[in-house]
């Protein structure tokens, strides 16, 4: 089967979607299928050379809407050499086009919403939701009425999909996200991470990895730790991501007026070695996110065997729940609160045992091989 997968950029700084899209696709190929991938990259941007398969980067698109003229040309002449087209994410000029392109044509096209139908939005951004609703019913409606199957990749994200918008109607399938398993970084003595902040050797460390942004909840950790690190002066943070909006220098103000114990260190986005270093010395993952469609630095995470202390908010918390991989609570300062001090409480070969669940837990559920399984499963029920 050869699959083309829409995308508005393969930059790994913008978050899970990009992330999705490169595992899944090379996981699609590792299982002996072609894929390509169609984005709005400009051409020779690192991201888009280091993707290992091949990228038809047509350059950035116009506007807040991403309007590209090279795109519908593009899909109307190549989008037949294609068995199946996977369009990722909503609200932007790609999905329309792959509507325009495909629908009710021989190539069928599946649609990930990415959490992008989230009621989150809707309550957040009312004046945005009210946009929407604009071009909902001629546009960003059809695409999913038309598509072969909409593809949520839990099934939190799909009951929550329903409450957004009353025109609503789809065919729904739910398959996961997933990652492949990483190579151990060796001893713990090798660790680059470590060697690149030396002060947080011999600490206890929660790690944040994600976009410094405040839907994440960021700053709800770093209240709650301020309200607990007195009780606690061997805990370290580290908030590992891209500052995109420029939200970290507040947060590290915030640190020092809290006065937080110990140190908290801010090293950027994380990759490779650097990222796995973080979590082989991660005490714990922490994720206190208002809204996460999948959460693929949980499951990430989870690969390491590193605990998840997570909102309910983060889609997947009732399997880390269910599997005994982590601890769930509101995505306020009180459940951040609560979330830490259930962790610190915990006794430590509890604690270890929990790590020997994280691992069990994506090799159940979210290890690649598992995510690719149930992917082609849909992408096979609809012949073109």
């Amino acid at each position: 089967m050869k699959i083309l997968q829409l995308v508005q950029t393969l930059d790994p700084s913008t978050g899970g979607v990009a992330s999705a899209v490169s595992s899944l696709s090379q996981g699609l190929v590792a299982r002996g299928h072609e894929a390509e991938i169609v984005s709005l990259d400009e051409p020779g941007e690192a991201w888009v050379e280091e993707a290992g398969l091949p990228v038809h980067a047509l350059g950035h698109g116009r506007m807040g809407y991403s309007y590209s003229p090279a795109l519908l040309p593009w899909l109307r002449a190549h989008g037949r050499e294609f068995d199946r087209v996977i369009v990722n994410g909503l609200w932007q000029y790609p999905s329309f086009a792959a509507w325009r392109a495909f629908a009710g044509g021989k190539v069928p096209y599946f649609v990930f919403p990415h959490g992008m139908l989230d009621p989150w939005f809707k309550r957040t951004f009312p004046l945005k939701h009210a946009k929407k609703w604009l071009y909902w019913p001629w546009a960003d409606y059809r695409v999913l009425r038309e598509a072969a199957a909409v593809i949520f990749t839990s099934e939190e994200e799909r009951i929550l999909a329903r409450t957004s918008f009353w025109l609503y109607r789809c065919t729904e399938r739910v398959s996961p996200l997933g990652v492949a398993q990483p190579e151990a970084i060796g001893s713990f003595e090798d660790n680059e991470f470590l060697a690149a902040f030396p002060e947080l050797r011999g600490r206890r460390i929660l790690l944040f990895l994600g976009r410094l942004h405040p839907k994440k909840g960021c700053d709800l950790l770093v209240e709650a730790m301020g309200s607990l690190s007195q009780r606690h002066p061997d805990v370290s943070l580290v908030f590992a991501g891209p500052d995109q909006v420029g939200w970290g220098s507040e947060l590290q103000a915030r640190v020092k007026q809290l006065q937080i114990t110990g140190p908290v260190v801010f090293p950027g986005m994380l990759e490779g070695r650097m990222k796995q270093g973080a979590f082989a010395a991660a005490d714990a993952f922490v994720l206190p996110s208002h809204q996460e469609n999948f959460g693929l630095s949980v499951v990430e995470a989870l690969a390491a065997g590193v605990p998840v202390l997570i909102s309910k908010c983060v889609n997947i918390w009732r399997e880390i729940e269910q599997d005994g991989a982590g601890y769930a609570d509101a995505d306020d300062l009180a459940g951040s609160v609560r979330l830490l001090d259930r962790w610190f409480a915990t006794p430590k070969a509890d604690q270890e045992r929990m790590r020997v669940r994280a691992r069990e837990c994506f090799a159940r559920r979210f290890e690649i091989s598992r995510a690719i399984e149930s992917l082609l499963g849909i992408l096979e029920e609809t012949h073109g």
